[in-house]
């Protein structure tokens, strides 16, 4: 069983600081925001335009050509909507930071930033990715349906040095995975890569928990819907990685349209400034909930990762969607990191377009479930989860032996 363990790690210290030397909790409120007392601002602005005035369109050329030469960030004023915009700009400097990174480019959702990263790579001949199951169902597909012309050699984390090629431009991994909560030696892998870039998947973990480009990895991926935001109401995408990569993304996201609005912006922004508060909080019910799931004889396994987190999976003995079906509080639903606890059924929803042989080989097994853990009272949550589990067939087992009946 992957179950409630004694987690210990630099990210647990309210003083772990990022490469600004400020403590993460402080960077997180700040960052993004440097400019605004300079303004008289308190409160960051939302920059609606799509596009911005310029008299001098020979100027405007210069810096069309440089932006086409390199991706950087035209210099002054902004040109038009699809090339930049300032209040997404702050998101991005501020997640940057947040995970120890040159640069972020966010995106209109985490697919549109994974298509990203694929697309760059491919430009330049390499479209040979090297990934390691479970994914998120999405990415999985993306790869494995070669819609954008990649091919993908599946293998486990042992096994990325041998599955490399002179085309590979990618390996992928996702630590903590979706939705089993598979965790990787990132350090290790990104040892295996060589000068292949290691993109990691960190949505579940978040800067909170966990930093991947301490560890070797050149790109970090975010689905910046779940935790970044936070409450369940932007969609977007994000990368975070070193200037150089960050200016063919950009370039991307400038020929394919897929620019993150403002507002979605602002609201990533501001979802970020109570980001380890709310990702501190909810770990510590989801661990308490892991201990109640782990000793209840209803529950065949559960899983949790050793870093920690507020995402639970588990499996159960009966019909998983008997479960789904009597929630009441908790909310059954896709999507996760929100600030109520969602649950769903991931060989139904999230992981439904993965082939069914392949599902269940990464552990996505028909019976496992996959909760995303909120704010709300943890006895709150385990009352509905009780009722939800359905009639006790026997008396629940000492924690100590549950957590070793499948270890």
């Amino acid at each position: 069983m992957d179950s409630a363990r004694t987690h210990t790690s630099s990210s647990d210290d309210a003083r772990t600081t990022v490469r600004t030397g400020r403590a993460l909790a402080t960077e997180a409120v700040h960052a993004g925001r440097d400019d605004l007392a300079g303004q008289g601002l308190h409160a960051p602005p939302i920059d609606l335009s799509t596009t911005y005035p310029s008299y001098d369109s020979r100027g405007e050329a210069a810096r069309i050509d440089a932006f086409a030469t390199t991706g950087a960030d035209p210099e002054g004023p902004p040109v038009y909507g699809r090339l930049g915009n300032p209040t997404v700009a702050r998101f991005e400097t501020a997640l940057a930071r947040l995970e120890g990174a040159e640069a972020a480019v966010a995106f209109a959702s985490g697919m549109a930033a994974l298509t990203a990263v694929l697309l760059v790579r491919g430009s330049m001949g390499l479209r040979h990715v090297v990934a390691v199951r479970p994914l998120y169902g999405c990415s999985d597909h993306l790869l494995t349906a070669g819609l954008l012309g990649s091919e993908v050699t599946w293998t486990d984390p042992a096994g990325v040095a041998d599955a490399l090629r002179p085309d590979t431009g990618l390996v992928l991994v996702e630590s903590p995975a979706n939705p089993t909560l598979a965790e990787v030696d990132l350090r290790a892998v990104a040892h295996a890569c060589g000068s292949v870039p290691l993109l990691v998947d960190n949505t579940f973990a978040t800067p909170v928990l966990q930093r991947p480009a301490e560890h070797g990895a050149r790109l970090v991926l975010h689905s910046a819907t779940k935790y970044l935001g936070g409450h369940g109401d932007v969609l977007a995408g994000v990368v975070a990685c070193d200037e150089e990569f960050a200016g063919r993304l950009r370039q991307v996201r400038f020929a394919t349209g897929g620019v993150l609005h403002p507002l979605g912006g602002y609201l990533l922004l501001r979802g970020l400034s109570t980001l380890p508060v709310r990702v501190r909080a909810a770990s510590a019910t989801a661990a308490t909930l892991v201990e109640r799931l782990a000793a209840d004889p209803r529950v065949a396994r559960v899983h949790y990762p050793r870093i920690g987190g507020a995402m639970v999976s588990f499996e159960v003995h009966g019909d998983p969607h008997d479960v789904i079906g009597r929630v009441r509080l908790i909310t059954p639903a896709v999507s996760l990191g929100s600030v109520d606890t969602l649950i769903q059924h991931p060989a139904s929803i999230s992981h439904r377009i993965v082939a069914a042989d392949d599902r269940r080989d990464a552990g996505v097994v028909d019976r496992l479930l996959r909760m995303s853990v909120g704010l709300e009272d943890v006895d709150d949550l385990w009352a509905d989860l009780d009722r939800a589990l359905g009639e006790r067939v026997a008396e629940a087992i000492p924690l100590r032996e549950a957590l070793s009946r499948a270890d």
